[in-house]
């Protein structure tokens, strides 16, 4: 593996020349069924008093999100757009 690899998780340097990094391609998330995610909407007000509508609790992969996210809007006929914070 080269040094300079991107996808190396959790270690940026390791002097030990038979040690294996943890690589990206093994953290899979799977979506959760609808029946079982727990969505949260919240409504903030941004500095200038506009409204902010913000959903928390998605579990599932990124493209997931934005499926849904598509739905959403147009249901509510609003724009915006979607952002997948880690923690």
């Amino acid at each position: 593996m080269s040094k300079k690899d991107k996808s190396r998780v959790n270690v940026v340097y390791s002097t030990n020349p038979d040690f294996n990094y943890e690589t990206e391609t093994n953290l899979s998330v799977r979506s959760l069924p609808p029946q079982q995610q727990n969505l949260k909407v919240y409504l903030d007000r941004l500095g200038g008093g506009k409204l902010l509508s913000r959903v928390n609790g998605f579990v599932g992969p990124e493209s997931d999100l934005d499926v849904l996210a598509k739905l959403l809007k147009q249901k509510c006929g609003v724009g915006g757009n979607t952002k997948m914070v880690k923690f």
